[in-house]
């Protein structure tokens, strides 16, 4: 008995997400790495909380320069190739960082690492977007979304254990290996879906949107890179803030995991609550409000595991965040638009924890980089006001236009 084709196209979809999923869990993973090694670092290396806050944000620096252009690349290479190729990268850097003796050598596998990322990340998205384009698309970004936080989650609950049993090296060494087996297990499953043919595309025109898209993805991709500088800062410098209260190294990454984990059902929650209101900025300004109030609090208060909690519940609004881009851009510019969006968000990643371990150093209060992680939302509020007049002017001016 022949099996419905179409039967067969779904399972292989869920598939290719599960595996798409489990290798973008390594990114997050790898991207939590230097943070759950920074004692360590500090202690070892004698790098300083600014250094750290370098490479931190090193990982994330190439978008700014690779996120543009990594159409033309994948149209090049093709998705499958791409991703492997970041992920060689991804595992090639966390290698050079088990080896480092010094800081340059750790600047050096941390940018490596980085580059691979974001090819990784960008084309990884287009491969969800192939194979559920039409049918549950939501659905299987919505999931997608959540293997960052996972995989950062899974890095707080064993990164510091793994340093404090043995040494810092052996977490960016598992890094590594993670990194290498995700590309094994992504080359040898993924393939397009049925009926999409590897085709050439034109050069985009990268800076030919209209004025009025490119405003709109501009203030949506700073608006995204905030929020998730403000995110980054919570579960990056949150450990170090319990440390200095007295808690292990291993315990309070532990205790910071579980808001990591309450983001993976928040997230999709809050997406829907976004799209059955239909008013996904309130949920957006509601996100940043909860979020940096309870950052504010948690670098004052010392009751870590409900503002860990309440922090995971807050930052729900992130699915509302990202689809500002949606209305920004008309399908015709979605492709360039989208390049402009994840630049503005890699810029502020790159940067933002930087300057909270620039304020680590300057201050010598471990409360620091948790207050400026707060002060990232009230940004991201007035940004998302600014989106609203933005959208509100051009739907004056532009009735006919339909997104």
């Amino acid at each position: 008995m022949t099996q419905d084709p179409r039967e067969v196209d779904i399972a292989n979809r869920w598939t290719i997400l599960g595996v798409l999923c489990l290798t973008r869990v390594v990114m997050g993973y790898q991207f939590q790495s230097v943070a759950s090694a920074s004692p360590f670092l500090i202690d070892d290396l004698g790098v300083s909380y600014a250094q750290i806050g370098t490479l931190i944000g090193l990982y994330m620096l190439p978008g700014a320069v690779i996120a543009l252009p990594s159409g033309v690349l994948t149209a090049r290479f093709g998705d499958r190739r791409t991703a492997g190729y970041g992920l060689a990268l991804m595992g090639a850097g966390g290698a050079v960082m088990s080896i480092a003796d010094n800081y340059s050598l750790l600047f050096v596998g941390r940018l490596t690492s980085g580059v691979g990322g974001v090819l990784f990340n960008v084309v990884i998205t287009k491969m969800v977007t192939d194979w559920f384009a039409g049918r549950e698309i939501r659905i299987g970004l919505g999931i997608m979304l959540t293997t960052w936080p996972t995989g950062i989650a899974l890095g707080l609950l064993t990164q510091s254990a793994l340093a404090e049993a043995y040494s810092w090296t052996w977490v960016m060494a598992a890094t590594s290996g993670v990194s290498f087996l995700a590309m094994a297990a992504l080359v040898s499953v993924y393939r397009p879906p049925p009926g999409h043919a590897a085709v050439q595309h034109s050069r985009p025109a990268l800076f030919a949107l209209p004025r009025r898209e490119l405003i709109g993805a501009s203030i949506a991709g700073m608006t995204w890179g905030v929020f998730n500088v403000g995110f980054a800062l919570f579960f990056s410098f949150s450990p170090d803030l319990l440390a200095d209260r007295g808690m292990s190294a291993a315990g309070a990454a532990s205790l910071v995991s579980i808001g990591m984990w309450v983001t993976v059902f928040s997230v999709p929650l809050g997406g829907l609550l976004a799209e059955r209101t239909g008013r996904p900025n309130a949920i957006a300004i509601v996100s940043a409000v909860a979020s940096g109030t309870t950052l504010a609090l948690m670098s004052v208060v010392d009751v870590p595991i409900a503002f860990v909690v309440a922090f995971g519940l807050g930052i729900g609004g992130a699915g509302a965040i990202m689809a500002m881009s949606a209305q920004a851009l008309s399908p015709e510019n979605r492709g360039p638009g989208l390049g402009l969006f994840y630049t503005w968000y890699y810029v502020a990643m790159a940067i933002g924890p930087a300057v909270a371990g620039k304020g680590r150093d300057i201050t010598e209060s471990a409360a620091a980089p948790v207050l400026i992680g707060a002060s990232m939302f009230v940004f991201v509020i007035f940004l998302v006001a600014a989106f609203q007049v933005h959208q509100t002017r051009v739907s004056r001016t532009t009735p006919s236009t339909s997104r």
